[in-house]
């Protein structure tokens, strides 16, 4: 008894000295994961913070010091061949912990023809974070994407049980069914619209008109459809910026996205 009140003291203050610079590294699938992608071997690191080949997925987390409530998955984009796992990922820890929102960063295994392998790893992150709701000050969780991120961000909205379904979620340019899609099992465009329902989480969506790998309709629709199944939803579509910008500073519109989505991010805090 001694013992495991000792050991439970020691992961607090683990979990208390974490921060941006020093997340909290934990493994999806300890035990083996419930499926596999055909990844074997080491993880390979490629340019700018990208990595492919991913067989032992993670979330590195970054506790916030006076929580508000909120946690965000992060699901970092790469045409679901790679993940950019800097300016789409790590690089907006600071920010978010500077809210007082608790973010995770997902480093998921690729689909490789089968979609349920990244699903099931989001869903394995969601039941991580409320695991440790009371450790991180978590009462509600939701996941962001970006590009083939924000295609699995939309899953995750759409495909849930009572342990998984997100609270909220957020789309950085996301795709529902282009060309992109070709590494999942379903080629139909709408696969994902076809799937929302009022039961669907809000979300918060951003997007440039002038992308040129996932076309802006792609969030138009999706919108639409979620307004259509009166589901809360927020768009903010900007008039330059191309695809991928992520946390870059080059991003022309930047300060107008950080301030929506903090905004949003207050009221959804607030929400009950």
């Amino acid at each position: 008894m001694k013992k495991t009140i000792i050991t439970t003291i020691l992961c607090v203050l683990a979990f208390a000295g974490l921060s941006a610079q020093n997340p909290a590294i934990i493994r999806l699938w300890p035990d083996g994961a419930p499926n596999d992608n055909g990844a074997r071997g080491p993880e390979v690191e490629l340019e700018n913070g990208r990595v492919t080949n991913i067989s032992d997925p993670t979330i590195a987390v970054y506790p916030a010091k006076n929580p508000n409530g909120l946690a965000i998955i992060a699901c970092p984009g790469g045409g679901y061949v790679r993940l950019a796992m800097n300016h789409e990922g790590y690089d907006m820890a600071d920010w978010y912990n500077s809210q007082g929102i608790t973010y995770a960063v997902l480093k998921y295994r690729m689909p490789n023809g089968n979609y349920e392998v990244p699903l099931s790893d989001v869903h394995q992150a969601i039941r991580i974070l409320r695991q440790h709701s009371e450790d991180w000050g978590v009462k509600k969780v939701g996941v962001q994407g970006n590009s083939a991120g924000g295609n699995l961000a939309c899953l995750a909205a759409n495909r849930y049980d009572a342990a998984t379904r997100p609270d909220f979620h957020i789309l950085f340019y996301a795709f529902t069914g282009n060309r992109g899609s070709r590494q999942g099992a379903e080629k139909d465009p709408t696969y994902i619209l076809d799937e929302i329902t009022p039961d669907t989480p809000p979300a918060f969506i951003l997007h440039s008109s002038d992308d040129h790998t996932v076309p802006v309709m792609n969030s138009i629709n999706y919108f639409s459809k979620l307004v259509e199944n009166k589901v809360s939803a927020t768009m903010h579509i900007y008039p330059a910026g191309g695809h991928g910008w992520g946390f870059n500073d080059s991003f022309p519109y930047k300060r107008e996205w950080t301030g929506e989505l903090e905004k949003w991010l207050r009221d959804m805090a607030g929400a009950k």
